[in-house]
């Protein structure tokens, strides 16, 4: 009979080898405790008998390109109670109940409660927030008869001009459920939160947004408050200056919500770069009124127009577009500038009658039919030219694309020529040409990519991505980004066709349709546009560039009024107000 063996030598390594393994992994945790994580730890445990009171940091400033301030920061306080630093006596809450009610317009016995509570909690309480300076000062007086409270200044966002540059510049918010779960975890958010809720204080809000800082608390482990260690200092945000000219922002938007329906757009860039001088959408909106003081009574809107008609509104070019057809015509050598014709004030097509604005008869060339703005001049062009060639010289200028500024919802347009109704296997008709020919039809552009184009005529053939952003500073001053201007595309044509082009919007201006846009001593090339509208009055346009006699262009603009009955009695006169401003001219 076999002896029953009390151990097994195999059991017992695998008994040991899980002990050492045990061990190995309380070493390392304890090392990961005291040397790895060790400032982790005691950060948390730091945490679990401190409170903080969050005091917002000033977010940063966005400025002009010369400076003056778009966007800053206006000081707002919270009044808070701390039951630690005094006596809970009756006679104490009492008397503080009542003067607190005088003050914050709240009734005495709902304050007392509320007092009564923080003392037996323990627990620091808010008794009021976002005050402004003029409360603040009124509670600054009662807290020193009162040592229990704690006025802790705070930031709100604040735009000294109003609705200047709002669409540009944006509004800001309370944050929402889905930013929380998409946010920067290195910045310090807390559910109540303001960020950015559109433009530039949303497209940047990583740059803008600071440091919070606030009074720490001491409290014990059942969160009662013991006493106040130490004020944290708040870091501001970066300060981001934009290419924005103010004089010219100004003027732009006073000529659009001073013209005969308030509405519209317009857009300012420097030809050379693409960096944006100004830009205007109206009806605006004033990002104020979303950051009330909580003891100002105001006006809430339910709803501003945030559409960016600058970017998103889709327009017909109308005479504006035959430019396009003079270069198609140039380009293909169909076009001789001298020629003369006879308008008869229409012409036929297929059994419709097609109308020039211009009633009655005239003998013309090309000049005076650019100065005047014939339609049947442009209609024989585009006749002679093809449909075909005149889609290609759009999508040379990038017609029907993005111009690629940094901002969301930027509308693409419409392209129109008879290579796009092939593509939706539909007919290009004869009446189609003439249409394409003046700027009407399908043809859709935005008002960036009419002042894009304005531009490109303006340097002669180099497009630029419009810009907005000059520069991001940090509060000490050094640089964090700068802008460097992105060339998109080079638009190749003959050579003396921009020369040719050019001498004929300035006739635009100097003798004709765009004469309410002259500029005493500045040189402007520009073309007016009247855009057909079926919801009712017509649309007007004026897109143009300037430059001192013997200097380069540094202007190109396009104005564009909705329902303004036609570009020169509504847009040409703004955009002389811009190109005065730009200039400097009295």
């Amino acid at each position: 009979m076999k002896t029953k063996t009390f151990f097994n030598l195999s059991r017992l390594k695998h008994l040991l080898f899980l002990a050492y393994l045990a061990a190995a992994v309380i070493t390392v945790k304890l090392i990961d405790i005291q040397f790895i994580s060790h400032n982790r730890y005691t950060q948390a445990a730091e945490q679990n008998r401190t409170q903080i009171l969050y005091q917002t940091a000033p977010r940063g400033r966005i400025l002009a390109s010369g400076g003056e301030l778009l966007a800053g920061n206006q000081p707002s306080f919270s009044l808070y109670y701390l039951p630690a630093f005094e006596e809970s006596s009756q006679d104490y809450m009492e008397s503080l109940s009542s003067d607190m009610s005088d003050y914050l317009g709240e009734d005495k016995t709902k304050l007392l409660k509320l007092l009564k509570k923080a003392n037996k909690s323990g627990k620091a309480i808010a008794l009021a927030q976002n005050i402004s300076p003029k409360k603040a000062f009124s509670f600054a007086e009662l807290q020193s008869y009162y040592s229990g409270l704690y006025l802790l200044e705070d930031t709100k966002r604040y735009y000294p001009s109003g609705a200047f540059a709002a669409h540009l510049l944006g509004y800001m918010g309370t944050m929402d459920n889905k930013f929380w779960a998409l946010r920067d975890d290195s910045l310090d958010y807390r559910l109540n939160s303001k960020i950015g809720k559109s433009g530039i204080e949303k497209r940047y809000e990583t740059e803008l947004k600071g440091r919070d800082g606030g009074l720490l608390l001491e409290v014990d482990y059942m969160g009662r408050v013991k006493k106040k260690i130490k004020d944290n200092q708040w870091r501001a945000g970066a300060d981001i200056y934009t290419t924005l000219n103010y004089r010219v922002q100004k003027a732009a938007e006073d000529g659009i919500k001073n013209s005969i329906t308030g509405r519209g757009a317009a857009v300012v860039l420097n030809p050379k770069n693409g960096a944006v001088l100004a830009m205007v959408s109206a009806p605006d909106f004033d990002p104020n009124i979303f950051m009330p003081f909580s003891d100002e009574e105001t006006k809430q809107k339910k709803s501003i127009p945030e559409y960016n008609l600058a970017i998103q509104g889709l327009y017909p070019p109308a005479s504006t577009f035959k430019t396009i057809t003079a270069i198609a015509g140039l380009e293909t050598g169909r076009l001789n500038p001298e020629e003369e014709t006879t308008c008869n004030g229409k012409v036929y097509m297929n059994g419709r009658e097609f109308k020039c604005w211009k009633t009655h008869g005239h003998h013309i060339d090309f000049w005076e039919g650019m100065a005047q703005s014939c339609d049947v001049y442009f209609y024989e062009l585009g006749g002679k030219v093809g449909a075909s060639h005149i889609e290609k010289i759009q999508r040379k200028f990038r017609f029907g694309r993005q111009t690629g500024i940094d901002l969301p919802g930027e509308k693409s347009g419409n392209i129109y020529g008879p290579s796009k109704r092939a593509r939706n296997k539909t007919y290009w008709f004869g009446g189609d040409t003439l249409n394409l020919s003046i700027g009407q039809g399908e043809l859709l552009l935005t008002p960036i990519q009419m002042a894009v184009f304005a531009a490109t005529l303006a340097n002669k053939g180099d497009i630029w991505r419009p810009y907005y952003i000059e520069k991001i500073q940090s509060p000490n001053g050094k640089t964090l980004f700068e802008s460097k201007p992105e060339l998109l595309q080079k638009v190749e044509l003959k050579p003396g066709v921009f020369d040719i082009i050019s001498k004929a919007l300035k006739g635009v201006v100097d003798n004709a349709t765009g004469r309410a846009a002259r500029v005493n001593g500045i040189e402007v090339h520009g073309k007016t546009g009247t855009a057909q509208n079926p919801h009712g009055d017509d649309h007007g346009w004026f897109m143009a560039f300037a430059n001192r006699p013997g200097e380069e262009p540094d202007l190109a603009l396009a104005v564009f009024v909705e329902f303004g009955k036609g570009g020169a009695g509504a847009a040409a006169p703004i955009a002389r107000n811009i190109i005065k401003a730009y200039y400097g001219v009295k």
